[in-house]
This record gives C-alpha cells, sequence and structure tokens, in this order.
C-alpha cells in the first residue's frame, strides 16, 4: 500500500473537505491527506498549478468537478466563469506537476468530461473517448467516475482501469428515511436511462416502467432534436408512489414533461431523482412544477456544484456523498476487495423493512 495523498481542485473544495475528514475518521489519523496546491490564472486566461508538498511514492488521487460553473476570474478585465473544458485542463496541470514522483495517478471526476458526447453521429467530435485517451498518454493509472451517461466509453480505453461507481444506495438512503414511500414503481425517464432505472427498481424490488421520446428530427434546438410526444410503456402508475430516474438533470424541460404525464395518470407521489442536477437553464420551470404540485421533491447529490439558493429550495434534496468517497479511496488504496461498495442492496431492503 502506497501513501495515500489527496489533491482538491477548488472547484470542489467543500466536497473535498468532507472526503478528507471522512478518511482522517477511516484511518483514525488527525493528519490530513490533502497535498498543497497552488492554482494562478493569468490575465489572458492562461494557468498554471504549483503542487507545494513532495508527492514522491504516492498513491495520488486528483478529485476535480468539470461541472462547476460558479467559480469565475478576470481576464482581459472582465469577469470569466470557468468552463468544463478549463477545469480539465487544470487535471492535467496537477498531472503534469506530479509527473514521476507519484507512484499511481488516480483522476477522479465524479462528473464524467465531456460524458454526453460519447458517440459519434456523422462528421462529429468524440470528445470524451478523446479526453480519456488523453489523460492515459499523460500517465493516470485509473480512472473514478459516477454514473457515466454511457458507460461503455470505458471501451475507449480498454487498458485503463475505468471505475464507474453508483450513488443510488446514498440517494435512497435518504429518500427513506425522509419520505413514507409504499407501493413504488420506478420509471425511466427515456430509453437510454432504463438500465438506471432497473438498477434502481432492483434495489427496491418493485416493478418498472418507461417513456420513450418520439423527436422531431427534422429540427434542432439548443443543439437537440426537440420532443414531440412522451409514449409510456410499463406499470399503471396510479395510485402510486413514483421515483423518475436519470443520470442528470440539464434544462429538467424532459423531466417536468414525464412528471406531468404521470400526475395526470393519477400517480400518488412524485419523486425526481438525478445524480447531477446541472440547471443549465436555471430552476424557474421546477419551481413553477413545484408550485402546481407536478413533483414532491427532487433527490440529487453533492458530487457537482449545485448553489446555495437551490440547495435551499424547498422541493431540492441532496444526499452526501463524501463518505461514499472516502470509503472507494481507501479501499482502492489499500487493495481491498471493492465488491461490498457494490453490494448494497441488502442495505437498502433493510432500511424499507425498518421502516
Amino acid at each position: 500500500m502506497s501513501k495515500l495523498k489527496l489533491v482538491v481542485l477548488n472547484n470542489i473544495s467543500e466536497f473535498g473537505e468532507k472526503v478528507n475528514e471522512q478518511l482522517m475518521q477511516i484511518n483514525k489519523t488527525d493528519k490530513s491527506f490533502i497535498v498543497k496546491i497552488k492554482s494562478d490564472r493569468f490575465s489572458n486566461g492562461e494557468g498554471k498549478i504549483r503542487i507545494n508538498e513532495s508527492v514522491n511514492g504516492t498513491d495520488l488521487y486528483i478529485l476535480s468537478d468539470v461541472g462547476n460553473y460558479g467559480l469565475s476570474y478576470l481576464m482581459h478585465g472582465r469577469e470569466h466563469f470557468m468552463s468544463p473544458d478549463e477545469h480539465y485542463e487544470d487535471i492535467k496541470r496537477v498531472i503534469a506537476a506530479s509527473s514521476g514522483h507519484a507512484s499511481k495517478i488516480n483522476v477522479i471526476m465524479p462528473l464524467l468530461y465531456e460524458s454526453r458526447q460519447h458517440k459519434r453521429r456523422g462528421n462529429e467530435s468524440l470528445d470524451c473517448a478523446i479526453a480519456l485517451q488523453e489523460l492515459e498518454r499523460l500517465g493516470v493509472d485509473n480512472i473514478i467516475t459516477f454514473d457515466a451517461h454511457d458507460p461503455s466509453i470505458c471501451n475507449a480505453i480498454p487498458r485503463l482501469a475505468f471505475e464507474n461507481f453508483y450513488p443510488t444506495h446514498m440517494i435512497l438512503e435518504d429518500l427513506i428515511e425522509k419520505e413514507e414511500i409504499e407501493d413504488v414503481l420506478v420509471i425511466s425517464p427515456d430509453m437510454g436511462a432504463m438500465e438506471r432505472a432497473r438498477y434502481y427498481a432492483d434495489m427496491l424490488n418493485c416493478d418498472v416502467g418507461v417513456f420513450y421520446k418520439r423527436r422531431d428530427l427534422s429540427k434542432v434546438v439548443n443543439g437537440k432534436n426537440p420532443i414531440v410526444e412522451h409514449l409510456y410503456m410499463g406499470a399503471d402508475p396510479k395510485g402510486k408512489d413514483v421515483i423518475v430516474v436519470d443520470d442528470m438533470i440539464a434544462s429538467g424541460g424532459s423531466m417536468i414533461e414525464v412528471a406531468e404525464n404521470l400526475r395526470s395518470r393519477g400517480a400518488r407521489n412524485i419523486y425526481l431523482v438525478a445524480t447531477f442536477a446541472l440547471f443549465t437553464e436555471g430552476t424557474e420551470s421546477f419551481n413553477a412544477a413545484y408550485h402546481e404540485k407536478l413533483f414532491n421533491k427532487l433527490y440529487s447529490t453533492n458530487l457537482s456544484y449545485v448553489p446555495e439558493d437551490i440547495r435551499n429550495k424547498k422541493w431540492f434534496m441532496e444526499a452526501d456523498c463524501s463518505k461514499y468517497m472516502a470509503q472507494i479511496i481507501n479501499t482502492l488504496n489499500k487493495k481491498d476487495d471493492i465488491e461490498p461498495l457494490w453490494d448494497v442492496k441488502k442495505k437498502i431492503i433493510d432500511k424499507i423493512r425498518k421502516k
């Protein structure tokens, strides 16, 4: 076992501190695992990172939230908010600063960089695969992510370890503890999220349904073909507590339309679940949908940036995944069996029975 060190980039500092505290508790030490670094940004937008302590022979874990849209700096005298591309470049800077010193380099991107650009149609870029291959060439030994938009993207780096974890049990534990749910039905908002919905349904020992998004392929709005109709296939949701699950909420329009459809079919309670709540177009539509009682709560995680004002919304519930992240890091560092971190179905079932 190599000495464990944690590099926490400033785009995930709050969560990184929590992970560090959990690691300290697990290892029964009062010594921090976080490596001191200095991140500079020049006025033309270029950046650099310096590691301010030795990482020789360490098992280095680089933690970064490429989805953090709340960080800014002055570029040419104007405020500029950092994009995923810039966060990704900072990961490479840390790798460059540690190359030849750390014995093993692990990159943790809870939100996988360019995960929605995972397959190519026509003459499109294949950004996610290119980024993963670039990290491999830079000497990264392991990629750790959560709820990858398409897990098969790991085929782009067949010789590199790619760990894709699901925070399902963390979200479900939070939901079960705070809500009185019974006669549950899990719903996938589209065909692409069906595997994820089945995973949730398996945890809860319940039935599953799915919506098929019929799109107008002749039009492109905001980079996507607009949805014309949601066609439902599955058990009748009337009188049931419904959990709608997806990996991420971008604009959220599709999720709200699904909730409205389910409400019209007589669903009793509707809980929306997403690993990443991006809110790329704000929360006005969610505020309105909650006011109209189209859904009860939205459950998400703290794996990616969510502004404080959104975290304080009555309809938003955040599951803390810092303990789970620390357990993953500690298990990988000690080369212990990782299977217990995957097999958590019994834990969920026991929690339901206790209620």
